[in-house]
């Protein structure tokens, strides 16, 4: 299936895929040789990616932001399993 013909929930989904893909790759490298700015940044990328998708895929609207807390506090506004979630500073890597 082609992503364009993808729903938009499949297609954040695929992103956040992407982005543990990368993350994998990275950390298949000796510790000293492992940039960890770009797993941070890509940690959070992905689960940003995965709490959109929940969101689009259960029809809520949201300000664009890349702040976990915001996107989680949606998430669990919907399902109640998503509380024990702790995101630590896992936001500060957005940028």
């Amino acid at each position: 299936m082609n992503i364009d013909s993808k729903k938009p929930y499949q297609k954040w989904l695929l992103k956040a895929e992407e982005d543990f893909t990368l993350i994998k790759h990275e950390m298949s490298f000796k510790e000293e040789e492992i940039v960890t700015s770009l797993v941070c940044y890509h940690c959070q990328q992905g689960v940003e990616k995965l709490l959109k998708a929940f969101l689009i895929y259960n029809n809520l609207d949201f300000k664009p932001t890349h702040n976990l807390e915001y996107l989680l506090e949606l998430c669990k506004n919907i399902d109640k399993d998503f509380s024990p979630i702790d995101l630590g500073n896992l936001t500060d890597y957005a940028i």
